[in-house]
């Protein structure tokens, strides 16, 4: 009788999770352990059952509902609390590579935020980016110039895009890329969620000397809307420490660099 109840009160626990995760589109191992009364151990066995169901992706510390993880284009502020504490990091990481005099493009995005927010303010460099967001923070920095291309503004990312953007960001040679993506898969490639955003991020590549993308972990195994770019055309990974070994040997495999944050 106890093996029945304990069988039923699993299968109502598992319907109330995903229940939270259609209302929400994501949700936390500790809030869930809480809820139910559960351990912690217990709920990532739930979400490991969705994730081999395709129900969901997991992240560091929760989930996210398959269909958003892989093709909402999310609005900015929600992506910004997403493995928020990698992003920082990998920011960082990324910045230290950014030498003087360098022209370098930040691509929009959450993680390519953090790097202008790491980058030297009295650095004598020269940034491109499509993006509102990362023009007025790097605004005060005395030696960095700005340039931002036209373009019609996506208010989801704060970003330009379209045929506008598109032929301005063609006048420029560039040392660096920082790209930033939804999804990265180390056989097929990067992927964004909008079209547009897709084929500017194509173009940018065109123009750099070298492209470095970066991703925390959770972006990894995932595939969107619009396909970027295939492995080949990357030169370094900055990731977390949670990035799995089999991805870092499929890259070291096409002679990508990984560089963990």
């Amino acid at each position: 009788m106890k093996s029945k109840r304990n069988k039923r009160s699993t299968v109502e626990r598992r319907k109330k999770i995903l229940n939270m995760l259609e209302q929400n589109g994501q949700v936390f191992v500790h809030e869930l352990s809480e809820e139910f009364g559960v351990s912690e151990v217990t709920i990532r066995n739930d979400l490991e059952l969705f994730e081999s169901k395709k129900l969901l992706i997991r992240s560091r510390g929760g989930a996210m509902l398959f269909e958003n993880a892989v093709g909402t284009d999310f609005q900015l502020s929600d992506k910004d609390k997403m493995n928020y504490t990698e992003k920082m990091r990998i920011g960082k990481k990324a910045a230290a590579l950014v030498n003087d005099g360098e022209t370098i493009v930040l691509d929009s995005g959450t993680t390519t935020m953090e790097i202008a927010k790491n980058l030297n303010p009295n650095s004598s460099i020269n940034v491109i980016t499509n993006a509102f967001n990362i023009a007025d923070q790097l605004i005060k920095s005395p030696n960095i110039n700005i340039i931002v291309p036209g373009g019609t503004l996506r208010k989801n990312s704060h970003s330009l895009v379209g045929p506008l953007a598109e032929k301005s960001i063609r006048n420029f040679y560039v040392d660096k890329l920082f790209l930033g993506v939804d999804g990265f898969d180390t056989s097929e490639g990067a992927f964004t969620p909008n079209i547009e955003e897709a084929h500017l991020n194509q173009i940018m590549i065109e123009i750099a000397k070298e492209v470095i993308l970066v991703a925390d972990s959770s972006k990894f195994k995932r595939r969107s809307l619009a396909f970027i770019c295939p492995p080949n055309k990357i030169n370094v990974v900055i990731t977390d420490e949670n990035i799995s070994m089999e991805d870092k040997e499929k890259l070291a495999d096409q002679n990508i660099q990984v560089i963990i944050a």
